[in-house]
């Protein structure tokens, strides 16, 4: 019985090869490497995989295709479960993992926020994004793509754009074009910044993207706080400051939640 694709689930199945090629070339994978597929679907990235290396872990929402990929795949283990539910490290794969994927559309940012929790074990990531997405996550200081987006991924990560993918090589035909996105999680932190704590600052700061700093901010969950003190200028939009600024205003805040809790 063919298996029909569930709009539930986001699922565009790839049918272009050379696609699957690059992105497999773009992992760089060694037999012994800890490879992670997010959503292998039909098995169609999955079949390449499976000759790079010697063991491929995948993890899978839709049931029915859970069967024929066991029969088709010796060397395939596969977790029927929401790869926005579980813990990576559950997995038992041994770091650094490589991850790749055609993800869903629809759940692309719970995907990269996952991810980023887990960039401790995960070397690098290929992943097929929307073009829009992957334009804004890579997207330059003072463009109309730069955001929230843009800001968080450049701090936890090296983020490329392989290449474009037409929306003609997937069934159902989605109505975007994608990109091949290749993401590499070698990025030193500082250690005195708290990551999910940062995060909440940037989205913060563009949660009115037209509006000034000063504006987002005290609409935001920091909006009790006397940004008076800030060496960044609350006159400014988020667009128009870079990713040193935000961490500046980041250590600013973090000071002030730390002695509002002193209190």
């Amino acid at each position: 019985m063919a298996i029909k694709s569930l709009k539930k689930f986001g699922q565009n199945y790839l049918i272009d090869r050379n696609i699957v090629q690059k992105m497999v070339r773009t992992l760089a994978l060694k037999k012994s490497d800890s490879v992670l597929e997010i959503g292998p679907g039909k098995g169609f990235i999955t079949k390449e995989l499976v000759k790079a290396a010697d063991s491929v872990t995948a993890v899978e929402i839709d049931t029915r295709v859970i069967e024929q990929l066991n029969k088709n795949f010796d060397n395939l283990i596969i977790h029927n479960k929401n790869i926005t539910k579980i813990n990576l490290e559950d997995l038992k794969l041994r770091p650094p993992i490589k991850v790749i994927g055609n993800i869903p559309f629809n759940i692309t940012g719970d995907i990269l926020f996952k991810l980023i929790e887990n960039k401790k074990i995960i070397s690098d990531a290929v992943l097929i994004v929307s073009l829009d997405i992957a334009k804004r996550i890579t997207a330059n200081y003072r463009t109309k793509e730069y955001g929230s987006l843009t800001v968080i991924m450049n701090y936890f990560a090296t983020s490329k754009i392989i290449q474009k993918v037409s929306r003609n090589v997937f069934y159902p035909k989605p109505n975007i074009d994608s990109a091949i996105l290749h993401l590499k999680f070698n990025k030193e932190e500082i250690k005195e910044i708290d990551n999910q704590f940062f995060i909440k600052v940037i989205k913060a700061s563009f949660g009115n993207r037209r509006k000034t700093l000063n504006n987002s901010l005290r609409n935001s969950i920091f909006g009790h706080h006397d940004f008076n003190n800030s060496e960044i200028s609350l006159s400014k939009r988020a667009e128009e400051l870079e990713l040193n600024d935000f961490l500046k205003l980041t250590r600013f805040i973090q000071e002030l939640e730390c002695k509002k809790q002193m209190k």
